[in-house]
């Protein structure tokens, strides 16, 4: 968008969301694995703001804490919450001195393509226009205010409550997306006023003020309505998310990744996975989770916010969180790896293995029933069913290192703070307290004695003869 100086950007996210039924402020609900509010933030970056106002109300301080770490935008307060129009006004103080085009998005508009807003602020420009206005036409017009024209050109914008019989047969409608130009916006706020239904001050008023005027107002026409829908309850919340999870299975797809039953695999917008990866059914992958090429992820598998590298198998119902897994490893099925997890080249985790903090070196091997917790295990280690790193002492979490080609029999408990040498081995069924040399052979368990005779003398005494 080179040459398109001075646009700034206003994003409306301060109604209460009242068919939500939620605490949690509408536009933090999540589409895709975002807060919906994000994608109108990033729809306006396609446009390069010189400034960016969100206009907040309802739970206000939550939004605020949810973007907290963006930092390249001003909040606007509207209290109280007096309609559309008396929302754009809150944001005069932060534009006060500028010229330039204001771009209106809505918060929760979350399936706007950035090449649409391109178009608005082209279209815009091109017409030398006081106001443009992004329409639809809909088989279902319901709940979307109408755009009325007069010999072909918008005249008015009359919301569904204050629409006559006539005016509800139309099928164009108003997306709640605008273009405006900043010199005379503000004065023309101030001009609305709130007799209707509602008794708001509504933003569509704004059209037959500027007619009356005589300054320029275009539309801009999107084919695909769905572009511009908005989310006002549950279940518009869950189709607009069916689309999004739609749209992003198609884009891996074509790129090269086999997803066996789209319908049952839950991938988030910002997820990446290479070629040639083969997802199966039940799949969820959220977060910024990065997979390799080349790659098997079976059935009823979720994994957030981990980087998969290439040719890893993650075999079924796995939970994968905040970990690393290195190139030809191999996972589960049933285990669980936890945050600041790392899992080596060609290591082999194995069947309900649970990792924590844990560091699995290149071709070690905890095959079955194991919990290994902040420690750090070299290179070609097993680690036999049944080993547990003691890393909690009730107050504090305490680290165990097991240095390469080491063996750990099964059943052993690791008594951290704790080292095993380098080649060492563990005994089976050992309780290790103190460090293992390097080369050496640690034991650590109770001598065993057989006494004989002792079950016939135990159920002599009930009264019950021996069986010979």
């Amino acid at each position: 968008m080179a040459g398109l100086a001075d646009v700034h950007v206003v994003i409306l996210a301060a109604g209460q969301g009242t068919r939500m039924k939620s605490q949690l402020p509408k536009v933090l609900h999540r589409v895709g694995g975002r807060p919906m509010i994000e994608y109108a933030l990033r729809a306006a970056d396609v446009v390069f703001p010189s400034t960016t106002t969100l206009i907040v109300g309802h739970r206000a301080d939550m939004i605020r804490d949810r973007l907290a770490e963006r930092g390249n935008f001003h909040f606007a307060l509207q209290e109280p919450q007096l309609g559309t129009a008396h929302a754009v006004q809150q944001a005069e103080s932060h534009l006060a001195g500028r010229k330039g085009t204001v771009i209106l998005l809505s918060g929760d508009v979350p399936l706007l393509k950035a090449s649409t807003l391109r178009r608005l602020l082209e279209t815009h420009k091109n017409a030398g226009a006081a106001a443009t206005v992004v329409t639809a036409v809909v088989d279902r017009p319901y709940g979307y205010g109408r755009i009325v024209r007069t010999k072909g050109r918008i005249a008015r914008i009359v919301e569904e409550r204050d629409a006559a019989a006539n005016v509800r047969k139309i099928r164009e409608i108003n997306s709640g997306i605008y273009a405006f130009d900043l010199a005379p916006l503000f004065d023309a706020l101030r001009a609305i006023a709130s007799q209707n239904t509602q008794g708001e001050y509504y933003l569509t008023d704004l059209v037959a003020i500027y007619r009356r005027r005589r300054l320029p107002v275009e539309t801009l026409l999107v084919e695909n309505a769905q572009e511009i829908r908005g989310i006002n309850s549950r279940t518009e919340l869950a189709e607009v998310s069916s689309i999004v999870r739609q749209t992003k299975n198609e884009e891996l797809m074509a790129a090269g990744v086999t997803i066996v039953d789209p319908a049952t695999t839950y991938i988030d917008s910002d997820v990446e996975i290479g070629a040639d990866t083969v997802i199966h059914p039940g799949v969820v992958i959220e977060g910024h989770t990065r997979i390799g090429s080349a790659c098997e992820i079976q059935g009823s598998v979720r994994i957030r916010d981990s980087e998969i590298a290439d040719r890893v198998r993650i075999n079924n119902f796995c939970l994968i969180i905040g970990a690393r897994v290195a190139e030809g490893a191999s996972v589960g099925p049933f285990a669980h790896l936890r945050p600041e997890t790392a899992v080596g080249e060609g290591a082999k985790i194995g069947n309900f293995v649970e990792l924590k903090k844990t560091t699995m070196g290149p071709g070690s091997k905890a095959n079955h029933l194991a919990y290994l917790g902040d420690a750090t295990i070299g290179a070609n280690v097993n680690v036999g069913a049944g080993t547990i790193t003691c890393n909690y002492d009730g107050e504090r979490k305490h680290a165990t290192i097991i240095e390469d080609g080491a063996f750990i029999g099964s059943d052993t408990q690791l008594i951290a703070p704790v080292r095993v040498g380098k080649g060492a081995y563990v005994g089976a069924g050992s309780s290790i307290t103190e460090d293992v040399p390097a080369g050496a052979l640690a034991i650590a368990r109770g001598r065993q004695s057989n006494i004989e005779g002792w079950v016939a003398r135990k159920k002599g005494k009930k009264g019950t003869p021996a069986k010979r």
